[in-house]
């Protein structure tokens, strides 16, 4: 399966060595997940969970509910956090305005790749002072980013900003759905799983997206025909663990919860850039066309961008909220880590 070639080209092995067996107590772990088995993300979360019960000499078994099997994309969050589910990979643009300082990384253009967003976002001191209290009820094993995206359409081609006009287009995050709307276009929140349906029903004219999720994932080969290349946003997602569950684990169960997602932003980064060519490669073989803005009107998006941040800002300081600090920690990381990791900018 292509996903599993492009992790394993990416060295995303997970090697563990089995603990001393002091306790031969199981612990199971129902692990949700909201995108099927094909996504690249869950690839890895396959092999995560194989490797934890490995590493665990059986002791951590893993049960796995994919494709949103347990439930709706914008609960998954709570499934961790009430127990329902013990671990959960989840979207942060699923339930708007939880997550209000991490979401400040989908403002456009602040990291040109998921290798980039990835480790802003895993920042230590970043997490330990900003993000991880938004993450109530949950252990924060690790945060991510997919690879920047942009409009892809399934009838009216977007050449240049006044094609914008009169679409709607799916969004993401609340970041992005301003976005979206400063563009021109009309935001409109569709969940993952219902991005094709509603595409074919012309109840959306299109979807903010990486190449990977349109070509990949959600397999829209075929239903849109426009792809625009803007590389402007990036979507930001957690996986994290119940903390009962967390509190319950022994000391060598913990640590080898936290071996398995640490120092791995590189390669989760990696692994995600890499499906923009073969996410690309699916959308054109099926027909579609690959469209780039002339500089002129990437400086107006680029532009349109900045207000769209600046405005963000303002409105999460007029809540008190530390929004500044956190945005200028992000510009910081992000430029340092753009030195030595994929920039689709470049």
């Amino acid at each position: 399966m292509l996903m599993k070639h492009v992790f394993a080209a990416a060295g995303l092995a997970l090697t563990f060595v089995a603990p001393a067996v002091h306790a031969q107590q199981k612990y199971e772990m129902k692990l949700a997940y909201f995108v099927g088995d094909q996504h690249a993300m869950s690839q890895w979360l396959i092999h995560w969970s194989e490797q934890l019960e490995k590493g665990s000499g059986g002791r951590l078994v893993v049960k796995r509910f994919p494709n949103a099997q347990m439930g709706p994309t914008p609960q998954h969050y709570d499934f961790a956090r009430t127990g329902q589910a013990e671990a959960s990979w989840f979207l942060h643009g699923g339930t708007p305005g939880r997550f209000p300082l991490t979401e400040i990384i989908n403002l456009p253009f602040m990291v040109g790749s998921s290798e980039i967003g990835t480790k802003v976002l895993n920042d230590p001191e970043l997490r330990a002072k900003y993000l991880d209290a938004e993450h109530k009820g949950l252990k924060i094993l690790m945060l991510f980013t997919h690879q920047p995206g942009g409009p892809h359409t399934t009838k009216k081609a977007i050449r240049n900003l006044e094609d914008f006009k009169g679409l709607r287009l799916r969004f993401a995050s609340p970041t992005v759905r301003d976005l979206v709307g400063a563009l021109g276009a009309t935001p409109v929140g569709v969940p993952p799983t219902e991005i094709a349906e509603q595409l074919q029903k012309g109840t959306i004219d299109g979807a903010f997206m990486d190449y990977g999720g349109v070509g990949i994932a959600f397999k829209l080969g075929g239903i849109v025909k426009h792809s625009t290349e803007l590389y402007a946003y990036v979507t930001s997602f957690g996986l994290g663990l119940n903390e009962d569950f967390w509190n319950r684990l022994p000391a060598d169960l913990k640590k080898l919860m936290i071996d398995s997602t640490t120092g791995k932003e590189a390669e989760v980064g990696r692994a995600w850039d890499g499906l923009d060519v073969p996410g690309k490669k699916a959308i054109m073989d099926a027909g579609g066309e690959a469209i780039q803005f002339s500089k002129a009107e990437m400086e107006k998006v680029r532009k349109i961008g900045a207000e769209v941040s600046e405005a963000k800002i303002k409105e999460y300081e007029a809540k008190g909220m530390p929004a500044r600090a956190v945005y200028t920690t992000m510009r910081q990381l992000s430029d340092k880590h753009a030195k030595s990791s994929k920039n689709f900018w470049n």
